[in-house]
């Protein structure tokens, strides 16, 4: 059973509603909407690594809370609520040089006032690259 809020836009047109933000400057995109899930992709580039050629811990912080914030609001109706960030830690677990890494956002809980969700980092080879715990507190519209 999907968790979404119907009608739900396309992932080209969320796409092109990130214009201009953190997650387009990174060259973050959503890649992959499933009946729980929503994966974005991300590339390890000059944007994106720290000064010893690896993918900088920041910007997989950045991916999850991306992922991870769209998540939550596709799982609202936008006219009544929003989902904005509370608290987010991360485990990197594995260096990436190059590529593309991917992020995939999975509820754990969605509650009235408050939503956890789950964001796996994963490599071009699937293998984790960061764990990360996003906790989203849902507020009125007027609010956001």
């Amino acid at each position: 059973m999907s968790i979404w809020h119907e009608p739900h836009p396309t992932l080209e047109a969320l796409n092109a509603r990130d214009k201009g933000s953190m997650g387009d400057f990174l060259g973050i995109e959503l890649v992959a909407r499933g009946e729980d899930t929503l994966t974005a992709r991300m590339p390890v580039n000059a944007r994106t690594i720290q000064p010893h050629g690896r993918l900088h811990g920041g910007a997989s912080v950045a991916l999850a809370e991306t992922v991870g914030s769209i998540a939550a609001n596709l799982t609202l109706d936008s006219a009544v609520s929003a989902g904005v960030g509370l608290e987010i830690n991360a485990n990197h677990l594995r260096p990436v040089k190059d590529g593309y890494v991917y992020g995939t956002a999975k509820a754990e809980a969605l509650g009235r006032t408050t939503q956890v969700w789950t964001i796996r980092i994963t490599d071009e080879a699937d293998r984790l690259v960061c764990l990360s715990r996003f906790t989203v507190a849902v507020i009125p519209t007027a609010r956001a």
